[in-house]
């Protein structure tokens, strides 16, 4: 009885730049389901942008579709006269298989091509890591995870360590180990930045758990540099015990601060055709008699100060995960089928570059180093009230937002954005 009520008026912005991009025409042209239906009120593409638009505003449930079903401000964003049930969209999901997961990658690398046009990155670092998805029930491929100590999957991840872009995801069963398939994971990545951009410097950084020769002998052969964390052992220590002498010479007068050295070496595990570079760093921690070791495999020409300090910035990409996860629910994987539940992941993994790229080119400057919680919080929880008139729909936006300048200036960054369309 109160009227055309929402209080997600903010996502009116994410419209707008979703539009700025074409990123809903190129759902139109790039995504469809193998539906044997010859007509459907409820597209896919049209299915496919409803749940982004609510992963964005913090409904990650398909239930949450049947709340939403005549709100005023998602009906206009999706130009519909009411939103797609639940049930509509649990059969959506169902539909996807594999073809749809090949067309999710088709587009992520079409929405790349078109954010790189209007903002190209001066180099692009490959942060690889696997995380744990919680699954409860019988879900196909959900198994325990002895490193987790818990059942899940165990998808393996790429983000741009520059930008928190998610490169690549892909569901894995909970049983598989860190690098298990990172070679053919990692290699279609690599022949898009090698096709598309030959001029952007690829490097790559990796934990203990990526320690494969195979995987090093990929980058050398596709010209990218890593960083790659070896497994202490005592092999190592040994290579470094002039490292440890110069710390025992260092540390001889004071065992209480914190003391540091740098070195390197030339090393062959077994498995491996030739010698590689090995940079490492032994530390003192502050009131501790133990030492510390970091060994790190690398192709890079860098001192072995620069490059152990390039490796532990890969720590931020612990930040991306964890907004992925809880600003994004990529554990939304509640389907009983494995490929259903890779599909329903790939659309969360849209929605968080979607809104990343929102951040990062379009949100207002003093709100860009924020999380989703936050901002959603401040620039999409708007309340509105809906006015019809004969020709135009009217959004009352609440004149008491504290962030109605954010508002302008977002809005404002939008139409200055210059991308290219195809």
């Amino acid at each position: 009885d109160g009227g055309d009520l929402s209080s997600d008026a903010g996502l009116l912005l994410i419209k707008e730049f979703i539009s700025k991009l074409g990123i809903d025409t190129l759902l139109e042209k790039a995504f469809k389901t193998n539906d044997p239906a010859l007509f459907r009120y409820h597209s896919d593409p049209k299915n496919l942008l409803q749940m982004i638009y609510m992963i964005i505003a913090g409904y990650f449930e398909d239930d949450a579709s049947d709340e939403l079903t005549n709100d005023p401000v998602f009906k206009s964003v999706l130009e519909k006269d009411a939103l797609a049930s639940q049930p509509t969209v649990s059969r959506f999901f169902n539909r996807m298989d594999e073809d749809t997961l090949n067309q999710f990658l088709a587009i992520a690398r079409v929405l790349r091509r078109k954010i790189y046009s209007i903002q190209m990155p001066q180099a692009v670092i490959l942060d690889l890591d696997s995380t744990l998805l919680d699954a409860y029930g019988r879900q196909e491929g959900r198994a325990f995870n002895f490193h987790y100590q818990s059942n899940g999957y165990h998808p393996l991840v790429c983000y741009d360590g520059m930008t928190g872009d998610l490169i690549k995801i892909q569901l894995r069963d909970g049983t598989q180990y860190s690098c298990t398939g990172v070679v053919d994971f990692l290699q279609p990545v690599l022949d898009e930045y090698l096709h598309d951009y030959p001029e952007i410097p690829i490097l790559l950084r990796g934990d203990s758990g990526f320690s494969t020769p195979d995987l090093y002998k990929q980058c050398e052969e596709n010209g990218t540099s890593y960083v790659i964390r070896l497994k202490e052992n005592g092999i190592l220590r040994g290579k470094a015990s002039d490292l440890v002498d110069e710390l025992d010479e260092i540390t001889r007068n004071n065992k209480v601060d914190y003391a540091v050295v740098y070195g390197e070496f030339m090393y062959k595990a077994k498995s491996w055709p030739y010698e590689r570079r090995v940079v490492c760093k032994v530390e003192k921690p502050e009131n501790q008699m133990v030492y510390m070791y970091t060994f790190v495999v690398t192709n890079m020409d860098s001192s072995p100060g620069y490059l152990i300090k390039f490796y532990c910035k890969r720590g931020l990409m612990e930040n991306f995960i964890k907004e992925s996860k809880s600003g994004f629910d990529f554990a939304s994987v509640s389907s009983h089928t494995r490929i259903v539940n890779a599909n329903r992941l790939q659309v969360h993994a849209l929605a968080y570059n979607i809104f990343n790229w929102f951040r990062r080119l379009a949100l207002s400057a003093n709100m860009r180093k924020q999380r989703i919680d936050t901002v959603r919080l401040k620039l999409l929880k708007i309340a509105a009230k809906v006015v019809h008139s004969a020709r135009y729909i009217t959004f009352k936006l609440c004149s008491s937002c504290p962030y109605k300048n954010e508002f302008y200036e977002t809005f404002s960054n939008i139409g200055k954005l210059n991308v290219q369309l195809e």
